[in-house]
């Protein structure tokens, strides 16, 4: 097989896994925008099925796909990465971008959310907790392969029994605790504190999960085994979410029936992400191959797959960029309007989060895109990586 051939393989493979990330990066945009100009109709983790509008609900809900679809295509990748690279390169590879990640969240990223710095508060969240996994990752790599799967069936699978544990604060293990599977405040010194909004242990299980799904994307794979490997397991996790979540005895809170189907419905689904429960991550991960599997079947011609690939060969470029849009817009309506709702500016109805979102696509697109092709080209610029 020439050189060629493989590299045409290669990306036949990563379209289906870009295009995926485009969309999840599609569907963060409209729960940041609505954390924008929404943020005075506040909902819950879980969210109440019984209070909250069922627009709003759904808006939110369609979000949850976010954060496992990206941890698990960071193992994926990561393992792709592997395949070109020796064992000790990818483990240090996954521990430099993994710190990277960590100093990104609480500097960069930080600073967009909160327009301070150093900000009274530290929220640790989705970078961070990827860039934790990531460094968790770079050593796990190393552990055999059947011992790395029974790890990560252990941790999505049983963290759950964790949940009743807690620590005072002050005490040795409050922290470390809090890090792992606790959302908590904590204070770090100097009148600051941290909120552990992403506790990692179980998106550990997340990334390691997609490091071993790795060689279903490899090149020795064709494409109809990774189709039906793909919708084989992906409608296994989600019949096991029905499953589970009917019998309503483990995996996330209780849910209960409500005088109408469609409240029974959202509490059906309404589903703990902080840290993300097993029936969480069984229906966000199961979609997410079912997706995986329909862009890999369809990617042939679509122009659709294709520009979400090019948007998703770019990740981290397009969270930065969008997290500063949505930031500079905001104060920009804030200067003119003055704060509509309460202590916030904001809208008075949900269909005008929508109406951001879609008219932020194509601009942050053509940015976005430009920085792709930049990395596909300049492979020289090894910094590209980590974006």
């Amino acid at each position: 097989m020439t050189r060629d051939l493989q590299n045409i393989q290669t990306r036949h493979r990563l379209i289906s896994i870009d295009a995926l990330r485009g969309l999840v990066m599609l569907f963060m945009l409209v729960d940041h925008a609505r954390e924008t100009i929404y943020l005075h109709m506040q909902v819950s983790d879980p969210m109440d099925a019984g209070s909250v509008d069922p627009g709003l609900f759904f808006t939110r809900l369609l979000s949850s796909i976010c954060a496992p679809a990206f941890v698990f295509l960071t193992g994926l990748s990561a393992y792709l990465y592997g395949q070109f690279h020796s064992r000790q390169e990818t483990s240090l590879f996954l521990l430099k971008r993994g710190l990277f990640l960590m100093l990104l969240e609480i500097t960069v990223i930080g600073f967009a959310w909160t327009g301070q710095f150093p900000p009274e508060k530290f929220y640790l969240q989705v970078i961070w907790a990827i860039g934790v996994s990531m460094v968790a990752l770079a050593g796990l790599i190393h552990l055999p392969r059947l011992l790395l799967l029974v790890i990560t069936v252990l941790i999505i699978a049983g963290h759950n029994l964790l949940d009743s544990i807690s620590f005072e604060p002050g005490t040795v293990l409050y922290i470390p605790w809090a890090m792992l599977h606790e959302k908590v405040f904590f204070d770090i010194g100097f009148g600051m504190q941290a909120k552990t909004t992403y506790p990692v242990l179980a998106w550990i299980g997340v990334i390691s999960f997609g490091y071993i799904i790795g060689p279903w994307f490899g090149k020795q794979v064709n494409t109809d085994e990774r189709l039906k490997n793909l919708i084989r397991y992906g409608l296994a996790m989600l019949a096991a979410f029905i499953v589970i979540r009917t019998l309503n005895v483990y995996g996330d809170k209780p849910w209960i029936v409500y005088d109408n189907a469609l409240q029974t419905t959202m509490a059906f689904l309404n589903l703990t992400k902080y840290p993300p429960s097993l029936l969480f991550l069984l229906s966000t991960l199961g979609v997410s191959f079912i997706l995986l599997a329909h862009f890999e079947k369809a990617q042939q011609g679509s122009w659709v797959i294709e520009k979400m690939a090019i948007l998703g060969g770019a990740p981290m470029f397009f969270y930065i960029l969008h997290l500063y849009v949505l930031k500079i817009l905001y104060l920009v309506a804030l200067l003119l309007f003055g704060k509509t709702k309460g202590a916030y500016y904001g809208v008075d109805h949900l269909y005008m989060v929508w109406v951001w979102s879609v008219a932020l696509i194509v601009p942050l697109y053509y940015p976005s895109a430009w920085f792709a092709d930049l990395k596909s080209r300049r492979r020289d610029i090894r910094w590209l990586r980590y974006f």
